[in-house]
């Protein structure tokens, strides 16, 4: 995709969260190091049950020396993750805010938005946009960009060459790239995340300490427990039902969670895929690719 384009995100939230202890009340919280985002570099996490399962992913960005923001899906997600939060409040010097009326969230994609809005070509290096922020998308730098700004103010990317273009072109280009949208693709209160690409895509660390949900994180990972991925997928064929099952003959070999256009995401079961597997839903021939990001275990 060699045009760069954009465009705006309504499904999207913002949640301010201010006050001194912001970064504290977070890090205890969230599967990433809230304490490396910074004016220069934006991250992404999760926020998971005690269980260790996903409950919620999100981006985060400084907005100033007293707030975060934070970049979730929209509404009722919104406001369960906005209640959540305050759930957990309890004494920290924390204060929430539903910013999102204030703010437009805005996709830049395609081969050169990094270069368009002069951001280094690294996941989730970020910098001010007029009164707003851009940053490369935190997961994964061939995705883009994403931008902040405040309502109305979409005028601030005349100067980037970007076109206008639409959320499914957007979509298309993202399960492309095998990245998840959040509960669009993981089931919440099941979904785990290293099945889900979190490692590679910087959406956890393993040295940050604790937070809710860690054991089974790490457990999952030191024993290499991920037998099955969330996969970029083409459909040859009439376009199945979402949670249709993938047929290796007659063997279940994974789940659709989302199609756009002629791709889609699916859950795979990776010892079910070999080279000679001949993959079908419903009446569609199913092509698993593997992105380069993605790094598999190694077969036994």
């Amino acid at each position: 995709m060699s045009e760069t384009l954009y465009t705006p995100l309504p499904d999207r939230a913002v949640i301010r969260v201010s006050g001194p202890d912001r970064v504290d009340f977070l890090q205890g919280l969230v599967s990433n190091n809230v304490e490396k985002i910074s004016p220069e570099q934006s991250g992404y996490g999760a926020l998971l049950t005690p269980q260790g399962k996903f409950l919620y992913d999100f981006f985060m960005y400084y907005q100033d020396e007293d707030s975060l923001l934070i970049e979730c899906e929209g509404g009722d997600r919104a406001e369960s993750l906005f209640k959540k939060l305050r759930m957990y409040k309890l004494r920290a010097k924390v204060e929430l805010a539903d910013v999102s009326n204030d703010y437009d969230v805005i996709a830049v994609f395609g081969d050169h938005a990094t270069s368009a809005l002069s951001l280094p070509d690294q996941a989730g290096s970020t910098a001010r946009l007029a009164d707003g922020i851009k940053a490369v998308d935190p997961r994964l730098a061939a995705m883009g960009c994403r931008v902040l700004l405040p309502k109305g103010e979409e005028s601030a990317l005349a100067g980037t060459g970007a076109s206008k273009s639409t959320i499914e072109a957007y979509h298309a280009q993202r399960v492309r790239l095998g990245l998840p949208n959040g509960s669009e693709e993981l089931e919440v209160d099941k979904a785990i995340l290293l099945e889900n690409g979190f490692e590679e895509l910087g959406g956890v660390d393993f040295k940050k300490g604790c937070y809710m949900g860690q054991e089974l994180t790490a457990r999952t990972k030191y024993r290499g427990l991920v037998r099955k991925r969330l996969l970029p997928i083409e459909i040859d064929g009439p376009a199945p039902e979402i949670g249709s099952f993938i047929m290796n003959e007659d063997q279940e070999a994974g789940t659709i969670k989302s199609i756009h256009g002629t791709a889609g995401l699916a859950m795979i079961r990776l010892e079910r895929i070999g080279e000679d597997a001949k993959l079908q839903a419903g009446d569609a021939n199913i092509t698993v690719r593997i992105p380069e990001w993605v790094q598999l275990p190694a077969k036994e």
